[in-house]
């Protein structure tokens, strides 16, 4: 992210977020996007939308690498994340008022050589062995009151391995940082 979103710029995206998972839900189709966007929503950032049901989590999904502008990469990922995580049913019309939507706006992926440059509450981290892969957004730690090495160990957990395979393993660990925001942010 080479600079901050506005506040206009995040409404934007969760309305397009929000709309995106109505009209889904409604009509099974995704809606035009707004037009013209500001030059600030038309950079190729990777994004994750994750929605939240009465607080409890109902999906998320993402890319660390934007598909087109940052606010088509928010509408995919918006549809990804009530009809494609695998952790969840498809999302129902029937539980639209009771969800809310949160997104993350992501930097590129930096590679670290040591898990001390991990920054609880700044970076996520994203892991990887051969097929292995897992990853956790950077509030999670913080949702959970995780430490760094809890951290790292649940993202190896996330990825199908051992807990403790950042210490013993050869694995690559990139982190990266995410500017987030909410609708609860804007209520």
């Amino acid at each position: 992210m080479s600079s901050e979103l506005s506040v206009d710029d995040k409404k934007t995206l969760l309305k397009i977020a929000r709309d995106t998972i109505e009209s889904y839900a409604r009509e099974q189709r995704r809606p035009d996007l707004p037009g013209p966007l500001p030059e600030s929503l038309t950079g190729e950032n990777g994004a994750f939308v994750t929605i939240h049901k009465r607080g409890q989590l109902r999906g998320c999904i993402g890319n660390f690498v934007g598909q087109g502008p940052l606010a088509s990469t928010v509408q995919s990922m918006a549809k990804a994340a009530g009809w494609e995580d695998p952790r969840f049913p498809p999302l129902q019309e029937s539980e639209i008022k009771d969800i809310d939507v949160e997104i993350s706006v992501l930097s590129p992926l930096r590679e670290i050589s040591s898990v001390d440059e991990i920054e609880v509450g700044k970076h996520g981290i994203y892991i990887t062995k051969g097929m292995h892969r897992g990853v956790l957004l950077p509030q999670v730690a913080t949702e959970q009151g995780w430490d760094r090495d809890t951290f790292v160990s649940q993202t190896c957990m996330k990825a199908g391995l051992p807990p403790d395979a950042w210490k013993k393993e050869d694995l690559k660990i990139e982190i990266f940082s995410a500017e987030v925001f909410g609708e609860k942010d804007f209520d």
